[in-house]
């Protein structure tokens, strides 16, 4: 039998891990999920079964951590999901203007980063310089972001060429593409962490006044946030354009919120100054493996919304209790 001291010590290690890797509940979850997912259909885990998860919920990883930076700072975006959709039928009205090769591929990309960044931007300007509350400032922007992209492409369904979206879902030297952009993404994220914006944005989240004192840019540093989310939502939608070949004015309409609970999910505090960008990519994959494991275990169309959103929720549940016990 452990002594109370062996104990103490072990529980005292376990809470230091959490407090290192808040997303440890998260990752539990999903490995949980991956057997769930294995257990009642086995293909899913096969190469070409995770590809195609990849493949679908690769916008969602990029937006949760477009979400994460902002949250980081105390604040939300309620437009991220916005800005998805402006940016997918922006790249898709430049690519077909221009012929739809390779060059007005790579030109519609630059175009949509220089779009994400400048929805940031904006986002930043009304929240961080202006003042206004976030959750009612991005809201607003969320409407304008969508207006726009209605009047660019007023009704869904316009192709995007094929050279963007076989590109995507195809293979280099017998590797699939995303994960090509998976490691991209993970590299950018290690440079993203050497910066000082993460760690100051981190810090304007465990206290405004504080860091204001602290002699910290507390405005800049916010507008910053918003500005990594504009760029990580234009990534986003990069490739929910690969995956669905087309532009919709409105397909980033739910992921918004989705983006939050996978932030949520992933160990990060909505008040700010905790967390992590590798928690909300594990809350976005737990999102995808629990809408499959809806489908793979039989369930009736009308109560998918239904059992996901309950999945979900449960899933939230378990990740916060559970870290909240191994933290106290």
């Amino acid at each position: 039998m452990a002594s109370a001291p062996a104990r103490s010590q072990n529980r005292s290690a376990l809470k230091r891990a959490f407090e290192r890797y808040p997303f440890l509940p998260a990752l539990i979850i999903l490995v949980v999920l991956m057997v769930l997912n294995g257990w009642f259909q086995p293909r899913s885990l096969s190469l070409s079964g995770v590809t195609g998860l990849i493949k679908t919920y690769l916008a969602l990883m990029f937006l949760a951590v477009a979400q994460t930076y902002v949250i980081y700072a105390g604040d939300i975006d309620l437009s991220a999901g916005a800005i998805v959709s402006l940016v997918n039928v922006v790249i898709v009205a430049v690519m077909t203007a221009l012929g739809g090769d390779g060059l007005s591929v790579m030109a519609a990309l630059a175009v949509g980063i220089a779009t994400g960044l400048a929805c940031g931007l904006v986002n930043g300007l009304v929240v961080a310089a202006l003042r206004l509350q976030a959750i009612v400032a991005t809201f607003a922007t969320s409407i304008f972001f969508t207006g726009l992209a209605l009047y660019i492409q007023p009704v869904a369904g316009t192709p995007a060429p094929a050279a963007f979206w076989r590109t995507y879902g195809g293979r280099i030297l017998e590797i699939p593409f995303v994960f090509y952009a998976v490691v991209a993404f993970a590299i950018l994220l290690v440079v993203l962490v050497r910066t000082r914006l993460s760690l100051r944005l981190l810090a304007v989240g465990d206290g405004q006044q504080e860091a204001y004192q602290s002699g910290l840019p507390v405005t800049a540093i916010r507008m910053g946030g918003y500005a990594l989310c504009g760029v990580f939502a234009a990534l986003a939608a990069f490739c929910i354009t690969g995956d669905t070949a087309s532009g919709d004015p409105l397909v980033g309409g739910k992921m918004t919120l989705f983006s939050v609970a996978a932030v949520v999910l992933g160990g990060s505090a909505l008040a700010g100054g905790y967390g992590t960008v590798v928690g909300s990519m594990i809350g976005a994959l737990i999102i995808g493996f629990i809408n499959s494991l809806v489908f793979f275990v039989g369930t009736p169309s009308e109560w998918q919304n239904l059992v996901q959103g309950l999945a979900i929720l449960l899933a939230l549940m378990a990740g916060v209790l559970v870290g909240r016990r191994a933290r106290a």
